[in-house]
């Protein structure tokens, strides 16, 4: 996993603050594979928020706080949430190919 401990403290207290304590978070992508240089961190967060509303919010804020924690970086979110209807094929691949941080 190509992230530094505190990286992978910020990500996960950044998820908590802003999608509620139960949330988990996973790491998928590149960043997973030691081998590899650069790319972004993508990340699978599960919540128990259900107004889609309230999602986009704490969504906007967790890329807030993570950019002021880990400066200027590429972050992308993929949310599940009870409730959701569509689940594009990356979400099985990020769900079964991701590091729980």
């Amino acid at each position: 996993m190509r992230l530094s401990d505190y990286q992978r403290q910020m990500i996960v207290q950044s998820v908590k603050n802003c999608f509620g304590a139960q949330a988990r978070v996973k790491l998928f992508g590149s960043r997973t594979d030691n081998g590899r240089r650069g790319g972004d961190i993508d990340l699978l967060i599960t919540t128990d928020i259900q107004d889609v509303n309230d999602i986009v919010r704490a969504e906007m804020r967790c890329q807030v706080q993570l950019q002021q924690a880990l400066g200027e970086q590429k972050i992308d979110m993929l949310i599940d949430y009870p409730g959701r209807g569509n689940y594009p094929p990356i979400f099985s691949l990020a769900e079964q190919s991701g590091i729980p941080l």
